[in-house]
């Protein structure tokens, strides 16, 4: 049986444009968009329709599991939670991040890890959840236990990216000991001594496990089509290396430098949107929004923030003279979609799925007021 809904009086975000008018559903996909008002239907009331947005590196389902040390919540029940928030930010799309390659201050497991991703897939198969799931390996590349991590996950289907990061102090996101420092002693409330035997051991996993986990992850990853990116980078060599592995996504570039040479190898330039709405990053690094005033910035992530992916689209559309709304809003659906190869989703075009949010703007704050996915309303 055929199933239609119609959206009319919409402010319908196109990739290029904003439409007044209507958009038609039929069967969970978008059958026509009209401007005007030329059909009857679910009114709007002049709210913005933007494509469901699409998440590629949340580290947020972490925090359900594990909300205080030692603690571990039922894994089903940390995914559904996970979920609703998501969905009610406007993500109709997440890849879940879920690290290989411990750190060794960290007291999660790859076997947690491997726990969530089975609650992730049991809760696809029983359609308990309203955005669409999929699974981000973010690969700590100095870790000893990295390789194995990633075998766990070895014929899973779920996985479409893989990131290479390195956290060792000296490098890439921490270049600068001094906010490794700050970050890590303050964190883990360690003395100057225990500090400095930390960062020893760190440098030392890094010297040895590195290069040899990067190669051999890099290789698995293009074997199983799964989409790489690269973490942190700081500078053109780091940039020439990712390049050599196949990476297709820069992710969270720390110096101008880098995002530029990623930028003009043709890799999509991701940074995260709690960077652009704070104005600078947490760790020193670049501004997302000094990379959008250069035209270097072409994802957003919300990182740890769901809803600070379509706060930070809407704020760009003001706040950045070059970058349009239409333009904004592509950074969190239609370019991260079809960097993981889902084409499928992402615009507003006939054809494509029905993913879609309803969104007031009240106050400079995006207001989600209904979301849809593939058709069906799911918040």
């Amino acid at each position: 049986m055929t199933t239609e809904t119609t959206l009319t009086n919409a402010r319908i975000v196109l990739a290029d444009e904003i439409v007044d008018g209507s958009v038609l559903i039929r069967d969970g996909k978008i059958a026509d968009v009209s401007a005007g008002n030329v059909r009857t239907g679910d009114d709007m009331e002049g709210d913005y329709v933007i494509p469901g947005l699409v998440e590629l590196h949340t580290d947020h389902l972490e925090g359900h599991y594990a909300p205080r040390p030692k603690v571990r919540w039922n894994p089903i029940a940390s995914v559904l939670a996970h979920d609703a928030q998501v969905a009610t930010a406007g993500i109709t799309t997440v890849l879940d991040a879920l690290r290989v390659g411990l750190d060794i201050d960290s007291d999660i497991t790859a076997v947690d890890m491997r726990k969530l991703a089975d609650a992730i897939e049991d809760s696809v198969r029983n359609d308990r959840l309203r955005a669409d799931h999929y699974i981000h390996l973010r690969c700590e590349v100095s870790a000893p236990d990295c390789q194995s991590g990633f075998e766990l996950f070895r014929g899973d289907e779920r996985v479409r990216l893989a990131s290479l990061m390195d956290h060792a102090p000296g490098q890439r996101q921490f270049a600068s000991f001094e906010a490794y420092a700050v970050y890590y002693m303050g964190k883990m409330k360690m003395t100057e001594e225990q500090f400095r035997a930390y960062c020893e051991k760190r440098m030392a996993q890094s010297a040895v496990n590195s290069g040899p986990n990067r190669e051999a992850i890099a290789a698995a990853c293009h074997e199983r089509s799964i989409v790489l990116a690269s973490h942190d980078d700081a500078t053109t060599a780091h940039v020439d290396e990712a390049i050599a592995q196949g990476i297709r996504v820069a992710e969270f570039p720390t110096t101008l430098e880098a995002a530029r040479a990623s930028k003009q190898a043709g890799l999509g330039v991701l940074m995260g949107a709690p960077n652009v709405m704070r104005g600078g990053s947490h760790s020193g690094n670049v501004s997302a929004r000094e990379l959008a005033e250069n035209g270097l910035l072409d994802i957003l992530s919300s990182d740890y923030i769901p809803f600070s992916l379509i706060q930070s689209a809407f704020f760009l559309g003001e706040v950045v003279d070059a970058i349009s709304l239409p333009q904004a809003v592509a950074m969190v659906s239609k370019t991260p979609a079809e960097a993981v190869g889902l084409t499928d989703r992402g615009t507003i075009e006939i054809g494509r799925r029905a993913d879609m949010v309803r969104v007031r703007v009240d106050e400079h704050v995006p207001v989600v007021r209904t979301v849809w996915r593939e058709g069906r309303r799911v918040a």
